[in-house]
């Protein structure tokens, strides 16, 4: 594992917008889940690049 736990908090944190993304599509709410897609992309960017 890392030693860097802001990578893996940064990860976590995609991951859980990832989860928001999918329910916002389900419940019809388009606009919503583009916004958490946009956020989830740049958390798991982070995350990825803090590594």
């Amino acid at each position: 594992m890392t030693e860097n736990w802001t990578a893996i908090a940064m990860v976590f944190v995609g991951l859980f917008l990832v989860g928001g993304v999918i329910s916002f599509v389900r419940q019809g709410l388009r606009l919503g889940a583009a916004m958490l897609g946009v956020g989830a992309a740049l958390a798991l960017t982070a995350g990825v690049l803090w590594w």
